[in-house]
């Protein structure tokens, strides 16, 4: 088994995009992936070298503005268009019913995919995706810390990510600067911001019908909006040793848990 890696063009809202994209795709529904601000499509590649998931197509793409792919106008990148283009790529591969998988800012932008299409999903990994207020650790710093460079935006938000005291932070850190154009950063923070504060994302979670997983590491056990979850049926998976990055510090035991879930929903 192995990937296919294909660039392809889309225009999304007036907006000529050119996507690098990974799958591997059969007769069974794909797992679709959409990575976290500052990751990259291939966090979850690892599927294809799990006995458990191997029959489950995959698909994922970098998204615009970062990686691989391009955009003709980074101002356009916020989490809603993230979402038209999601809905793009899976027209574009004529895929219909999916499970979906999201870290980060793509949990964010799977949420509000899921809640647009939700007799399209078969399931759903939301992987410490924004759900309240206080998942904007990364992009409130487009707030606090105000810059009209988008460039020294940037240097700043890597070198003060490199010092936090936080699993895996100086990896991820280590690699923004070759997976993020830094004109998309303003228009992606500020709107997972104003989401984030303002929208009832716990409820638009909780009322999907697909089955659900909340994952996130040991370090954010601390999060307010736990229990609620569990009282309203969404499995959470605390992964050990991790902080806001399991497939970076535990991958072992993140891909446990996935498949765990995956093979007891059917």
């Amino acid at each position: 088994m192995a990937f296919s890696y294909t660039a392809i063009p889309l225009r999304v809202e007036g907006v000529n995009l050119n996507l690098s994209t990974i799958h591997n795709l059969n007769a069974n529904p794909p797992i679709l992936f959409l990575h976290g601000f500052g990751s990259c499509k291939e966090d979850l590649s690892d599927i294809i070298l799990n006995p458990a998931l191997q029959h489950y197509g995959f698909l994922a793409f970098d998204a615009p503005g970062c990686g691989h792919s391009q955009s003709d106008d980074l101002s356009a990148i916020d989490i809603s268009f993230l979402v038209a283009t999601a809905s793009a790529v899976l027209s574009h591969f004529q895929i219909t019913k999916f499970h979906i998988m999201g870290h980060s800012m793509g949990g964010l932008t799977s949420l509000l995919l899921a809640h647009k299409h939700p007799e399209r999903v078969l399931s759903f990994v939301n992987i410490k995706g924004n759900l309240a207020p206080e998942d904007c650790f990364l992009s409130r710093q487009i707030f606090n810390f105000p810059s009209d460079n988008p460039e020294e935006f940037l240097d700043m938000f890597i070198a003060r990510t490199r010092e936090t005291k936080s699993f895996a932070s100086a990896l991820y850190a280590s690699t923004l600067r070759a997976r993020v154009q830094a004109g998309a950063v303003r228009p992606i923070f500020e709107s997972m911001v104003r989401l984030s504060d303002n929208e009832d994302l716990l409820g638009k979670f909780s009322g999907l019908p697909c089955p659900k997983m909340f994952m996130f590491g040991e370090e954010n056990s601390g999060l307010s909006y736990l229990r609620r979850l569990e009282k309203e049926d969404v499995e959470l998976a605390e992964i050990s040793q991790s902080g806001h990055f399991p497939m970076y510090s535990n991958p072992v035991e993140m891909w446990r848990r996935i498949a765990a879930f995956l093979n007891r929903i059917g």
